[in-house]
């Protein structure tokens, strides 16, 4: 069941908000584990899409022809929403680059001092100060296939609901760390059920790209609420079993494209393509 504003205050879904204020990053590293050209002329779903960081970048920089981002969290979506038209306001005019100058990047960023993730050659074209001020610019009616119009947001609990873009099929499906709360919330059958999902929605050959979070991260993560507890009781799969579970639905043998991130987000991402 979606999440509306005010309904949840403990993110029992992985719903954090401000979550990538707390990665020190603004080009996601995960996405640089994938191959060149990847994402071009592709439709992409990415599950769990929190305030759409990832579906941006996507959208805007990796050529995909269609970005859908879906989140149990409606306040999550509607800051995705925002971040999608605020990225496009810091777009220069040619397109494709974004100031990043003008966007600050999360605090714990500019502490470390990562100069390798900005650009100080690039002109204040739309400042912070601006959108602050004035808001955002306009999104001009320009059709479909380029950013921002390729990119849009769903408020739905994917696991248990379609949305209409599912039934023409994706060429990509991201499930960046949603594994863990996917299968506190709805047990080893909801996770299998999240899985069987990923399959039936990807073309043949389509690729499902997985961030499992370690089992001992689950301890945390169980402590949130009563229900994610008891469920916690009755779990038998375990992240390493994943893979396997994903090559009897049709899945290829999983890829391990590397290991990113730093401290508690430092994890692997794996690579499965749809075979049969």
């Amino acid at each position: 069941m979606p999440v509306h504003a005010g309904s949840q205050a403990v993110p029992v879904y992985g719903n954090y908000h401000g979550y990538y204020s707390k990665r020190p990053f603004i080009r996601d590293p995960r996405l640089t584990l994938l191959p060149t050209g990847f994402f071009v002329g592709k439709r992409v779903l990415d599950v769990g899409c929190n305030e759409g960081w990832v579906t941006c970048e996507i959208g805007q920089f990796k050529g995909a022809q269609q970005v859908i981002g879906v989140d149990i969290d409606d306040t999550l979506i509607r800051a995705a929403w925002k971040r999608r038209r605020t990225v496009w306001s810091l777009q220069s005019p040619e397109g494709g680059s974004i100031n990043e100058e003008s966007y600050p990047p999360p605090k714990r960023q500019r502490l470390l001092g990562d100069a390798s993730t900005t650009d100080n050659s690039v002109h204040n074209y739309f400042p912070a100060s601006c959108e602050h001020s004035y808001g955002p610019l306009p999104i001009p009616d320009r059709g479909c296939g380029a950013f921002p119009h390729n990119v849009t947001f769903r408020t739905v609990d994917w696991v248990k609901d379609k949305i209409p873009e599912d039934y023409n099929q994706y060429d990509i499906v991201l499930g960046f760390s949603v594994s863990k709360w996917i299968h506190l919330n709805n047990k080893d059958e909801g996770l299998k059920e999240f899985f069987f999902r990923v399959h039936q929605c990807l073309k043949m050959g389509g690729v499902f790209v997985l961030e499992p979070q370690p089992w001992d991260t689950y301890s945390k993560a169980r402590r949130m609420s009563e229900t994610l507890k008891e469920n916690a009781k009755y779990l038998q799969l375990r992240p390493d079993g994943f893979g396997e579970i994903l090559e009897k639905l049709g899945f290829s043998h999983g890829q391990r494209l590397g290991v990113t991130g730093k401290g508690g987000f430092r994890r692997p991402v794996d690579l499965y393509v749809k075979q049969r």
